[in-house]
Order: C-alpha cells, then structure tokens, then sequence
C-alpha cells in the first residue's frame, strides 16, 4: 500500500527527529533500529521503505539535525551582542542537562570519531558553525576571527561535554559559569 508523499516525507521527518533524540542520549550504537522505530510510533520493516541501512540513517540524522542547528545560529549571525546571547544561552544547565535536544557536537563527537562514514556530515556542520560564529564580526577590523570562532566552540563544547561528566554538580555548574565569563 502506496502513501501519500506528504503522510510518508512526515513519517521520515518523525524517524530522524526521534533517531536524533535516541542517538544523543544513548549513542548511535546504545540504540536499535527496532527502539527508533518503536519511539515514532512505527514497524521496524517500514523502517526501510526510508533507509537502506543504520548507517544511513546515522548520516541522515546528523544532516538534519545539523540543519536545525546552524538555522537557529543563523538567527543570531546579524550582531555581535545576539551571537554572544547565543553563546551565553548555550553554556547553560537546561543544556547541560538534556543532551537529547542539545548540541549534536556535546552529544555526539566521541561517537563521530570512531565512526568514519558520519565524519563528513559531522565536518560540515562543524564548519558551519565556525562560519555563523565568524558572521557578526566579518566586517569588523578585528584580527583572527576564525581563531577566535574556533577558540569559543571548541570552549563551548568542552564546557558541556565536562559540566554532564562530573558527579559532582558544584562542579559541574562552575564549569558552566566560567566558560561563560571567559566567553564574554
């Protein structure tokens, strides 16, 4: 039985949003095709009527969700006082502590590395973001802004990655704090 296109492009779109959330709580290999299938609602055998394999869902999850991102950063690419209020909404607990719609990068990148089919999608979005951070200052006279852009995510990501590892959550929320102090 044939579906419409508008009913199956929704179907697909609820399995890489359901995928995302999964992959960034779990890992892409602490969760099943049949648990993705099961959080949208669907059979495991429609699962292929919208992806040859695992491994191609892991891309495509990861494009997507890197879409969604880089169009929220977008939104604050047009000044330097948005991109820092992106910057400073980010280093906070409510992301810290729910990995599962926070950053692909925070939640993801260990995974990525070992997972040499993801890392071009994974490069593209980390590009993409080096460029959104750049954006508020291209036309400014200020020197090294693709070190600086580089500089305040690897920081940014650094200071979730660490602020959800620790037990100890005086810690965990200084982390927090004085990444977001340092990136002022």
């Amino acid at each position: 039985m044939r579906y419409p296109a508008e009913e199956t492009a929704e179907k697909h779109q609820r399995i890489l949003e359901q995928a995302s959330i999964l992959f960034r709580e779990h890992g892409f290999y602490g969760v099943s095709v049949s648990e993705v299938m099961k959080a949208t609602g669907l059979t495991h055998g429609a699962f292929y009527n919208h992806f040859d394999s695992k491994d191609d869902l892991i891309a495509k999850t990861i494009a997507a969700a890197s879409s969604k991102a880089l169009a929220s950063m977008k939104e604050a690419e047009h000044t330097p006082e948005a991109m820092q209020e992106y910057v400073q909404n980010y280093l906070t607990e409510w992301h810290r502590n729910d990995p599962g719609t926070g950053c692909l990068m925070t939640a993801l990148a260990s995974e990525v590395a070992r997972e040499p089919s993801v890392q071009p999608a994974f490069t593209r979005h980390l590009k993409g973001v080096i460029v959104s951070l750049m954006a508020p200052f291209a036309k400014s006279k200020k020197r090294n802004v693709r070190r600086d852009a580089i500089h305040k995510i690897s920081s940014m990501v650094g200071a979730i990655v660490l602020a959800r590892a620790v037990d100890d959550p005086v810690l965990s929320e200084e982390i927090l704090r004085e990444v977001r102090n340092s990136l002022e």
